[in-house]
C-alpha cells in the first residue's frame, strides 16, 4: 500500500511538472515542431479516450453494480461519467477566454517584435493563464492519483497522457509572461508553479477521499475520471492536434495512442 501511495504521488507530480518542460521548450528551441506536436497530442487523446471507455468506465460500473445492484449501479456510473464532464466544463466556463489554456501558443510567438516593451496586459493574461491551468489541473491530479492507487499500470498510462498534454499548456503560460517582461526566469516560474496543482489534487484526494474509499466511492470517482478525460480529449487535445495537423498526423497519433493503450492492457491481463 505504501509503495502504491508513493508511486501515485510520484506520477501525479511528474504529470503536473510537465508544464515546466513546455516552458523550457519555448525558451530553448527556435521553432515549433508542429508535426511532433500534432502526433503527440493525438496520441495523448487516444490513450485517454481508450482507457476511459474500455477500462476506467468498466471498472467503475463493475464496482457500482457489485455494491448497489445492476439498475442503481448502472445509473450511478452514467451519472458519475457525465458529472465528471460537467465539472470540467464548468471549470472551463469560468475561465476568461483570453486566459484559457486551450488557446495554445507557439515558440514563434516568442519572436514577435516589441519583446522589450513592457506589456502589463500580457503579463496579466499570463498570470490568469497560469491560474486557469492550475484550476484545470486540480481534478486531473485526483484522476491520476486515484487511478495509480487502484492500478499502477493504469496510473502510469494516464500520467504519461496528462504529462504530454501539459507541455503545450506550459508554453501557453510562459509565452505571454516572457513577451510582457522579457524575463525567462519569471515565465518559467509561473509555468512551473501552475503544474503544482496536480500533486495538490492528489494530496486532497489522499486526505479527504481515502478515508471514505469504499466500492461506491471508488466507482463514482472512476466514472467521473472517465468523463473528465474524455471531455479533455474532445475539447482540448484533438482540436489542438488538428490545429497543427499535416496529412492526418493527429488521427494517426490518436489511433497509435489507442493501440499502445490496448496492447499495454492486454499485456497486464
Amino acid at each position: 500500500m505504501t509503495e502504491n501511495l508513493l508511486l501515485a504521488f510520484g506520477l501525479t507530480l511528474m504529470a503536473g511538472l510537465a508544464t515546466g518542460i513546455g516552458s523550457l521548450l519555448a525558451f530553448f528551441t527556435s521553432h515549433t515542431n508542429t508535426k511532433f506536436l500534432s502526433v503527440t497530442l493525438g496520441f495523448s487523446a487516444g490513450v485517454m479516450i481508450y482507457v476511459s471507455m474500455v477500462e476506467i468506465f468498466v471498472k467503475a460500473k463493475d464496482a457500482l453494480t457489485g455494491a448497489l445492484g445492476v439498475v442503481q449501479g448502472n445509473w450511478l456510473t452514467v451519472g458519475g461519467f457525465f458529472g465528471g464532464m460537467l465539472l470540467i466544463a464548468m471549470i472551463d466556463k469560468f475561465i476568461p477566454k483570453q486566459s484559457n489554456p486551450h488557446e495554445l501558443k507557439t515558440v514563434e510567438d516568442m519572436k514577435l517584435p516589441g519583446i522589450d516593451e513592457k506589456k502589463p496586459d500580457l503579463l496579466k493574461m499570463g498570470k490568469f493563464t497560469a491560474l486557469a491551468i492550475a484550476i484545470h489541473n486540480f481534478p486531473e491530479g485526483i484522476a491520476t492519483f486515484t487511478s495509480a492507487l487502484q492500478d499502477p499500470g493504469l496510473g502510469i498510462a494516464i500520467a504519461v497522457a496528462i504529462a504530454i498534454h501539459n507541455i503545450p499548456e506550459g508554453i501557453a503560460v510562459s509565452v505571454p509572461v516572457y513577451f510582457a517582461t522579457g524575463d525567462k526566469k519569471k515565465a518559467f516560474k509561473l509555468s512551473f508553479l501552475s503544474g503544482l496543482s496536480e500533486p495538490v489534487g492528489a494530496l486532497v484526494a489522499y486526505l479527504f477521499l481515502m478515508p471514505f474509499l469504499n466500492d461506491v466511492m471508488f466507482g463514482v470517482i472512476f466514472a467521473a475520471v472517465a468523463g473528465i478525460m474524455v471531455f479533455i480529449s474532445l475539447d482540448e487535445l484533438l482540436p489542438a492536434a488538428k490545429r497543427y495537423d499535416e496529412t492526418h498526423l493527429s488521427i494517426y497519433g490518436l489511433i497509435g495512442g489507442m493501440a499502445v493503450m490496448a496492447l499495454s492492457l492486454l499485456l497486464f491481463i
